[in-house]
């Protein structure tokens, strides 16, 4: 391959393809999950995703009246925890790429009746649609991976971002104990037979393993995010680096 053919592609899972096909091919695992996404995470997790989601937002600080960007947002999982946190004063918006995944994030809020102060947009993170600064904190879980050009997302995080506030990502990262991380391996094989068993899609799901693997390991996503231009750029391994929760901060100005 060459160097200009290598520039004009980009990873989907394991397979190289075109840049610009790579948000549609993305766009239709997330359109074929979108109804069970939720229930293939307390498989796929054994329940424990809901334990790192709220680890994550203790992490964010959050407090009555700020704004915060739940990016790539899904079903509303975080929405609907850092909603009674910022109060009535406050704001959150569920943005994300997929009109599926927000179409039943923005469903499954309503039927909580949480909406008071959730409000829902379509956005790519890549070229995020709000004015500079506009965010007290920023996160996006289980997203980054997804994107097509992270250090353009995570640029775009940084801009969006006021001074003084914070970005969050939360995402699989690799295991630090060699065994662990077979055992890992071995475990998510079994992802996409789950996929075909109980919503009948395992390619979805296999493209969900692949891009795991695919995803930079925490040392890297820390350079990327100070690359951004954060600072006090640091990350919290969560069950032995399966996951991991990078932080970065956006220096108040003079």
């Amino acid at each position: 391959m060459t160097d200009k053919q290598k520039q004009d592609t980009t990873h989907f899972g394991y397979q190289q393809v075109p840049v610009e096909e790579k948000t549609g091919l993305v766009g239709q695992v997330f359109h074929s999950v979108a109804q069970k996404y939720d229930l293939m995470n307390d498989v796929m997790s054994l329940g424990t995703h809901r334990i790192i989601k709220r680890f994550t937002v203790e992490l964010s600080a959050l407090r009555p009246g700020m704004t915060v960007l739940d990016l790539a947002g899904g079903t509303g999982d975080f929405s609907l925890l850092f909603a009674p946190i910022v109060g009535k004063e406050g704001q959150v918006i569920l943005a994300d790429i997929n009109e599926s995944m927000v179409s039943v994030g923005r469903d499954r809020i309503l039927d909580k009746g949480r909406c008071e102060n959730i409000s829902y947009t379509l956005a790519n993170a890549e070229n995020l649609p709000f004015k500079p600064e506009s965010f007290d904190c920023i996160c996006i879980a289980y997203g980054l991976r997804n994107v097509t050009d992270k250090q353009a997302a995570l640029n775009s995080m940084f801009e969006m971002t006021r001074p003084g506030g914070r970005t969050l990502v939360l995402e699989f990262s690799k295991p630090q104990n060699p065994l662990l991380e077979k055992a890992y391996d071995a475990y998510s094989t079994l992802w996409p037979k789950a996929g075909k068993l109980v919503i009948g899609d395992a390619e979805s799901y296999q493209y969900l393993v692949e891009s795991i693997r695919m995803h930079p390991d925490q040392e890297t996503l820390k350079r990327m995010m100070q690359e951004a231009g954060f600072t006090d750029c640091h990350y919290h391994n969560v069950m032995g680096g399966i996951c991991a929760i990078h932080v970065g901060h956006k220096a108040l100005t003079d």
